[in-house]
């Protein structure tokens, strides 16, 4: 299974609820969910767990603004690369 169709069957299953709770709640569960698995990841534990809640609530955002997931990806780090402009630390 593609992204894309995770996309479309979530939209269809959670959409209308997702809705009614509007961008700043799906924000909220979120950034609560991120918390969650900064706490599995400190911990070892339960990291997939984490990582799926995590993602879910990423695609539910994106369905509430209609964005194409995949295509995004696709652009932003498989044809561009913004690594550039990544703070990272000197190796």
């Amino acid at each position: 299974m593609e992204l894309k169709d995770f996309q479309k069957i979530f939209r269809e299953k959670y959409y209308e609820i997702d809705s009614k709770s509007g961008p700043l709640f799906l924000l909220a569960v979120l950034f609560e969910e991120v918390g969650e698995l900064a706490e599995a990841v400190r911990k070892n534990e339960n990291v997939e767990e984490e990582l799926v809640d995590v993602l879910f609530m990423v695609i539910s955002l994106a369905n509430l603004f209609n964005v194409d997931l995949e295509k995004k990806l696709v652009e932003k780090y498989l044809k561009g690369d913004p690594s550039n402009r990544w703070d990272l630390p000197e190796l």
